[in-house]
């Protein structure tokens, strides 16, 4: 007695139909092992030819040169675009999303609710929405702020902004870890972002732990086709050491006569490298004045949160602004720029403005809010509001959500700003166009003097 096999039509005797049949999975399954199989060999040998990351987790997928496979980049190299391209597309099929401590209901959301509760005549303003990142002592304490305030950012833009979430890190549509956007970073160098800049990392930044600034933020988030742009803050004298644009001005070494009438070659790697050497070198640094259109660069002082522009809060201390007034003044016409999502108390307004990258020397933080404070002796009390990586997300979570001590870690008023010069980067709204990109490679900032 025979039977067609349900699966090829052969005619076998019933006997051996049950086994005939099996053979077809068997044979299916040996296949899918050989091409496991493969596969796994192929990203053993990518963990094993790509260099080590002092920072990255033992689980985290790394590459060499970004290549999908260990001759990929050879195949490529010297082929202009396509090279890039290629890298690009490994990239984004093994980049990391980047851990991090998830408050359920949003730090942004906890912080609202705690300036709503607050006594005083005050107005708040806070960007709608940004994670928290802190930096892990295993992993980046002591260089990593700058790259944990550029996933703050990311965070924001990736929630917030539907056109930067379709082309950010290649529409993965999550904040890469650390190790990811070094490999971005390096493939915006190549792409001509900030090329003069990158020299002070010979274009090298992946598995290092180099301090960046905004303008390596800028780079970045350009490369995507985003409007980040700087502005720098300080006094008249020190504008030629600004901490903004290390290499559209400045070599990668300056040279500084001894005392013995020698030349000495001062290597400068980054903003902070800058800074340093010219306090203690007296380097002779060429300033950045900025020619970049925007709307925040000469900006008038007004209160769209009430919708006028003559008689509002700020009119009155308009002429007065000392030393870092002009930072936070700057800051409250940023967030308070647009129609703004009042509460029902009308004292705390969420504005759709991403965070701010804020620098100065030695550190990085994140500016998410900014409020305004009337004293009842007529004058008005400012303040910022900062996320610091340095902070626990855990801890900030605690003190907000018992609304006890988060002042000490988030606010800070005008008398806290004491460095000599600050910097700022945010993002105008908008794809840049083809043409527009190319003028983007040039980083450039906007002086504002203390």
């Amino acid at each position: 007695m025979t039977a067609p096999c349900p699966f090829c039509d052969v005619t076998v005797p019933w006997a051996e139909l049950e086994r005939h049949a099996n053979s077809h999975f068997e044979l299916e399954d040996e296949q899918q092992k050989q091409k496991q199989l493969a596969t796994d060999r192929g990203l053993a040998q990518q963990i094993a030819l790509a260099p080590s990351s002092p920072h990255s987790h033992s689980n985290n997928l790394v590459m060499d040169d970004m290549s999908c496979e260990p001759s990929c980049d050879d195949a490529v190299r010297g082929c202009g675009e396509s090279h890039i391209d290629e890298k690009i597309a490994c990239l984004i099929g093994l980049q990391i999303r980047s851990p991090f401590y998830q408050v359920e209901t949003g730090l942004m959301a906890l912080l609202k609710n705690c300036l709503e509760l607050e006594a005083g005549n005050s107005i708040s303003i806070l960007s709608g929405y940004v994670d928290h990142f802190h930096s892990i002592e295993s992993e980046d304490v002591g260089w990593g702020c700058g790259w944990r305030n550029i996933q703050m950012l990311s965070s924001h833009l990736l929630m917030r902004r539907q056109e930067a979430r379709e082309v950010l890190f290649g529409g993965s549509g999550f904040v890469p870890d650390i190790a990811s956007l070094q490999r971005w970073l390096e493939i915006a160098w190549e792409r001509g972002f900030d090329a003069l800049g990158s020299e002070h990392f010979n274009r090298k930044i992946y598995g290092s732990r180099n301090w960046i600034g905004a303008t390596e933020c800028a780079a970045l988030f350009r490369s995507f086709g985003l409007r980040a742009r700087i502005v720098d803050f300080g006094p008249k004298e020190l504008e030629s050491l600004c901490l903004s644009v290390p290499g559209s001005s400045l070599g990668a070494q300056v040279s500084k006569i001894n005392d013995r009438g020698k030349r000495k070659v001062v290597q400068v790697y980054g903003p902070m490298d800058k800074y340093i050497l010219g306090r203690h070198y007296d380097a002779p640094l060429a300033g950045s004045r900025g020619d970049e259109n925007s709307r925040y660069s000469s900006m008038q002082l007004g209160n769209n949160l009430e919708g006028r522009s003559g008689d509002n809060v700020l009119n009155k201390c308009a002429r007065k602004n000392k030393g870092s007034e002009v930072l936070v003044h700057w800051v409250w016409n940023y967030f308070s720029n647009e129609s703004l999502s009042k509460s029902g108390h009308h004292r705390v307004a969420v504005s759709e403005k991403p965070p701010l990258y804020f620098q100065h020397d030695g550190h990085s933080r994140t500016v998410v809010g900014v409020q305004v404070k009337h004293q009842q002796n007529g004058t008005q009390q400012f303040s910022l509001f900062i996320l610091d990586p340095a902070h626990r997300t855990a801890a900030l979570k605690t003190s907000l959500k018992e609304n006890d001590g988060w002042q000490k870690l988030i606010k800070r008023g005008v008398h806290t700003l004491k460095k000599p010069q600050y910097q700022l980067c945010y993002i105008d709204p908008g794809i840049a166009s083809e043409g527009e990109m190319e003028l983007l490679k040039r980083i450039d900032s906007i002086f504002l003097e203390f």
